[in-house]
């Protein structure tokens, strides 16, 4: 029996997407998932198909931050549960002492090397990340000073007031790693090292082997351990699930959703956006007039129709749809140059290939601006071997696929990373004033509905220089064996295997 794609807007999204199985909605508050209420009895290894490699050797500061944690290899202070607030993980408990500082009392738990989790080993952690060069994107305009207090406390102190710290601290890119972990140079090692229910035996090349760690506070895991493949070629993932040979697939292409059977499809909602990022700094595109003219050229209703095949919505902004309230208090951009004509502009499109769609989009938006005036060169790589290119501003172009709420769970956190002009994250290079004061304005707002209004009024004005063209809101469609259980897929993208997935 075949699945037939068909029209997001007939699917429920972002919470009641969710696929968790099974899963109450409080579950996202555990890194480890699923409750393991059997007590965590022996079970097969889990076999997963990833589509990145890690892209920085496992370090828990970049790109590969989503992998440890996806895993369930790594954790923090906090998580997210499904609402997208923040929730306990190794604190079990905060309170705000004033607009600074914070107290977190930490639960007990080992370090997967046998050490105890201890106010020291954990500041000292969250001290490490705050030296990381470049900084971690979570830790974006963000200066914090972790202290130990007292046997079980860690008191976090900001230079500015930062409301949102605990969400922050749920990071991907601020997991805590044992004392070991640290060297004298270099970026921290996590295999053995975490916190979570699955620890990193093995690394070869293209594949990573994790066992389950026994003395995990949230239960044994019920697997007893993960054979990871890094598999970047979509359809390969997907024959692998009908095969047989890999239980778990992420990121399945819309044009082999089709192909699987429905029993193994799934989908869930997620907060991921496809954007064109166009060069602010050198260039064509330092022009804002030929910005406006690339932006002009987009039809996004084509590149859902034609590439995602329904399983997705076309771009409206930085937060797409998954964000339930972003579209109620979206604001127009104003000041918007004029599109100039290209007269045969040469630009340099540059796109990775881990996610299938993206060089199908990347053929779309050729055309689409060929149409406008424009000769595009297209630039096709795997992921790890164009992320530095496209940091350092070495092509006109980019198109990528980002979570806006993967870094923090705030809607501000992308915002200060991508568009800012200190940005680590920063694709388009970006570097307005009128931007930055709307982002610091934001990062500075307390209570959730006035910080969602100022980020939005930051979306607008980070729209309104034409550095980023969203093309697509996009679906997590994975492929899951009948005979597994228990995979989390949220809309944050941070996890994926937990103590109660199992075969």
């Amino acid at each position: 029996m075949q699945v037939r794609p068909h029209s997001i807007k007939s699917r429920p999204r972002f919470l009641a997407a969710l696929v968790l199985v099974p899963c109450l909605a409080g579950c996202f508050a555990s890194p480890g998932g699923e409750s393991s209420s059997n007590g965590g009895q022996s079970g097969s290894r889990l076999r997963v198909a990833l589509a990145f490699p890690p892209a920085e050797n496992f370090s828990p500061y970049g790109a590969d931050a989503t992998l440890l944690s996806r895993l369930g290899v790594t954790e923090g202070l906090t998580a997210l549960d499904a609402n997208g607030a923040a929730a306990p993980a190794l604190a079990e408990s905060w309170r705000r002492e004033n607009d600074r500082t914070w107290r977190f009392t930490l639960r007990e738990a080992t370090f997967q090397d046998g050490a105890d989790v201890t106010p020291s080993a954990v500041a000292a952690a969250l001290t490490r990340a705050t030296k990381a060069k470049p900084a971690p994107a979570a830790l974006a305009g963000v200066s914090l000073d972790a202290k130990a207090d007292g046997d079980r406390g860690i008191r976090i102190t900001t230079a500015a007031a930062d409301p949102v710290l605990p969400m922050r601290l749920s990071s991907p890119s601020l997991a805590i790693l044992s004392p070991k972990a640290y060297g004298e140079k270099g970026n921290p090692d996590p295999a053995g090292t975490a916190t979570g229910p699955f620890e990193i035996t093995k690394v070869n090349g293209g594949s990573v082997t994790l066992d389950r760690f026994d003395d995990y506070w949230g239960g044994r895991a019920q697997a007893s351990g993960i054979d990871a493949r890094f598999v970047k070629d979509g359809t390969a993932r997907a024959n692998a699930v009908r095969t047989g040979d890999i239980d778990i697939a992420e990121a399945i292409p819309v044009a082999q959703a089709a192909t699987l059977d429905k029993a193994t499809l799934k989908e869930a909602g997620t907060t991921r956006t496809t954007s064109l990022q166009l060069n602010t700094r050198t260039g064509p595109f330092k022009d804002p007039k030929l910005r406006a003219a690339a932006r002009t050229a987009i039809d996004s209703s084509t590149i859902v129709k034609g590439v995602f095949e329904g399983y997705a919505d076309p771009g409206a902004g930085i937060y797409g749809p998954a964000v339930t309230w972003a579209e109620s208090k979206r604001v127009k951009p104003a000041g918007r140059a004029a599109a100039a004509e290209p007269d045969g502009q040469q630009i340099t499109l540059a796109t990775y290939d881990n996610r299938p769609e993206l060089p199908e989009t990347a053929q779309v938006v050729q055309q689409q601006l060929e149409k406008a005036g424009f000769k595009v060169k297209l630039e096709v790589r795997e992921y790890s071997r164009l992320e530095s290119d496209a940091l350092a501003g070495k092509f006109d172009a980019f198109i990528g696929a980002r979570n806006s709420l993967l870094d923090t769970g705030d809607p501000v956190g992308v915002l200060g990373s991508d568009y800012t002009c200190d940005g680590s994250y920063n694709l388009a290079l970006l570097c307005d004033k009128t931007v930055d004061r709307a982002v610091a304005k934001a990062d500075g707002t307390d209570g959730t509905g006035e910080r969602q209004d100022a980020a939005m009024a930051a979306e607008a004005a980070i729209l309104g220089t034409d550095a980023v063209v969203p093309l697509a809101h996009q679906q997590i469609i994975a492929g899951v064996s009948t005979k597994v259980r228990g995979v989390v897929l949220d809309p944050y993208e941070r996890t994926l295997v937990g103590t109660g997935t199992r075969r």
